[in-house]
């Protein structure tokens, strides 16, 4: 079966070349729509240093390799790695220098002059464009040290002119818009209710200029723990003073290791904050995000992703795998050992009758990196997740993180909606008395991340989504009470793994990507929910790309498809690979023709 095969790394990740003929030819000739010119292609061949075209000077061969050249002399202050900032050294995946960039640019704009070709495919039902969405660098904004106490810094936009570059490449290829991280971190670095948005600012402004929008993401955890973070954004200084005189605040495990990359949920309501509760801070902090952007909310800001957990997802951090604590594709563990935690369980199960079930997580779950059947309570035949213990536990467990989710989204729902910030119209009423009544809601569009725990999909104790937060078993949907309360909030989900099948993983994980997609996308489209998609892992092969498609669009009408797709992550990579993304991504997804399926 085509594209059913384990990829190595090498295939995985590989480099093509640059630009060829195929390439040229599939660059969307609708001029206006690109916002192509002779005037604009003009001024970047003048910008260009003429010894950057190589031997031919403008020759269409030079460009490849003038293209693979790494410039020398890259402004320290531009380039990003090696600026030591408050959250350490960066290793930025991000480093073309802006030469490259602009080269790239004009090879785009050049090539919208060739005919068009089309990619292979199968005919079989109309569909509608898909719009691309790009991920931008986890350091696109950095602290840097300004001599002014221990925690004196400012926020600073790394490599501006590279980024308007890149942006503007972006758009006139006819990605729609790209996703940004807010960190926490860095806005709220400076102490409680210190606000500095002034570096995202500068960045809103030139993707507006781009004609561009923007998906931002409420960042309320850390980065450098998760697969592909190139650098190291730690929460506010003043929250870790808080975690160093009460631990409890933090994500315990059985064996009391203390996980700092965000908040525990059980303190949600508790004010452990300066006198806030978790809760009040990350709603003060998407009110004062509304209040500077309020201009630029539902036209160049057009959703807001509110972060809920590690890597911004909704989730437990069951499988740290930064810290070699988990590997894969083991079952992970539950993450309940705080006090605040062990106190809510304590009273669920009062509740319940059976006091002796509030002292912890089950005591046969095993390790992180244990595989279902070694572990008591996972394992197929017998294991007590199957059993009225383990059906209040894991009911408990997953309605902690549906809760959590719930009130996040109902206090930020409340704070965009609030008189003065900006609304658009959701229904218009007749009234009985001839006149009309309009329901509003916030111009910018809310949703949450859902992570793709695809291991032990196909078991019965569906293992790693269980300790990951989502209580799904081989008779249960775990992802139904969490579309229900998206629906609820008139939200929309994120949802990652977009891009794998279940053949490129090993048998011993009992691993569906691809069934686990298909459950999600029927649970929201059965709710009328909106799903967005994301790749777990930055892929430039051919089987990557299919497989998006295929998601993309869906293979069923029960299926449902996404609403967007978000590409991880604009970088060195993605340029490097640049005609296969937008061959494969950009032009197979946003220009389809009038019948297409994705080859199997």
């Amino acid at each position: 079966m085509s594209g059913c095969r384990m990829l190595s790394g090498s295939e995985a990740c590989h480099s093509g070349r640059l630009f060829g003929s195929e390439a040229r030819c599939e660059i969307n000739n609708n001029r206006m729509r690109m916002g192509f010119s002779r005037s604009r292609l003009s001024s970047l061949e003048k910008n260009l240093n003429p010894s950057y075209f190589g031997r031919s000077q403008a020759g269409r061969g030079s460009f490849r390799d003038a293209l693979l050249v790494r410039s020398e002399a890259i402004d320290v202050q531009q380039q990003g790695p090696g600026v030591a900032g408050s959250h350490g050294q960066l290793r930025s995946g991000f480093i073309k220098s802006d030469t490259e960039l602009r080269g790239l640019l004009m090879r785009i704009y050049q090539a919208s002059d060739a005919p068009s070709c089309s990619l292979p495919q199968q005919i079989t039902s109309p569909v509608r464009g898909v719009p691309v969405y790009v991920m931008l660098p986890l350091d696109t904004v950095w602290l840097v040290e300004n001599g002014q106490g221990s925690n004196g810094a400012e926020s600073v936009l790394m490599r501006e002119k590279a980024m308007e570059v890149s942006l503007e490449m972006l758009r006139a290829s006819g990605v729609e818009g790209v996703m940004v991280d807010v960190w926490w971190g860095i806005v709220e670095h400076g102490g409680p209710k210190k606000y500095d948005f002034s570096a995202y600012r500068r960045l809103f402004e030139q993707v507006s200029a781009a004609g561009l929008k923007v998906q931002a993401v409420m960042s309320f955890h850390a980065a450098g723990g998760n697969v592909g973070d190139t650098c190291t954004i730690s929460l506010p200084p003043w929250v870790l003073e808080v975690g160093t005189e009460d631990p409890d605040i933090f994500y315990t495990d059985a064996a009391g290791f203390r996980n700092k990359e965000c908040i525990s949920l059980g303190c949600d309501n508790e004010p452990v904050l300066r006198g806030r509760t978790p809760i009040q801070v990350y709603g003060d902090f998407c009110a004062a995000f509304a209040d500077e952007f309020a201009p630029m909310m539902g036209s160049v800001i057009d959703e807001i992703t509110v972060g809920m957990g590690p890597a911004g997802e909704l989730r437990y951090p069951s499988y740290p795998e930064g810290d070699g604590r988990w590997r894969f594709p083991g079952v992970g563990q539950f993450q309940c050992y705080d006090r605040y935690m062990l106190s809510s369980l304590q009273a669920a199960a009062g509740a319940e009758g059976r006091p002796e079930w509030g002292h912890g997580g089950p005591h046969d779950a095993g390790h992180y990196n244990a595989r279902e059947n070694e572990t008591g309570f996972f394992k197929d035949n017998g294991g007590s997740f199957d059993t009225p213990y383990g059906s209040f536990f894991l009911s408990w467990y997953s309605s902690k993180l549906v809760d959590h989710a719930d009130a996040i989204l109902g206090t930020v729902q409340q704070v965009l909606a609030e008189r003065g910030r900006p609304r658009i119209a959701r229904e218009v009423r007749d009234t009985s008395d001839g006149g009309k009544m309009f329901a509003f809601e916030p111009a910018a569009k809310l949703s949450i991340k859902l992570a793709g725990v695809h291991w032990w999909f196909k078991s019965r104790a569906h293992a790693a989504e269980n300790t990951a937060g989502y209580y799904s078993t081989w008779y249960r949907n775990g992802y139904l009470p969490i579309f229900e309360m998206l629906a609820s909030h008139r939200a929309g989900a994120s949802f990652t793994c977009v891009e794998m099948r279940d053949c490129e993983h090993p048998m011993e994980g009992r691993c569906s990507p691809e069934g686990l997609l298909h459950q999600v996308l029927a649970t929201a489209a059965r709710l009328g929910v909106p799903v967005s998609g994301e790749n777990a892992l930055q892929r430039y092969d051919q089987h990557a790309f299919d497989r998006i498609a295929e998601s993309a669009f869906g293979q069923s009408v029960m299926a449902g498809r996404l609403e967007r797709l978000t590409f991880l992550r604009m970088g060195d990579m993605m340029l490097d690979n640049w005609d296969q993304f937008y061959a494969g991504v950009i032009k197979r997804l946003t220009c389809p023709p009038d019948h297409w399926q994705g080859r199997r």
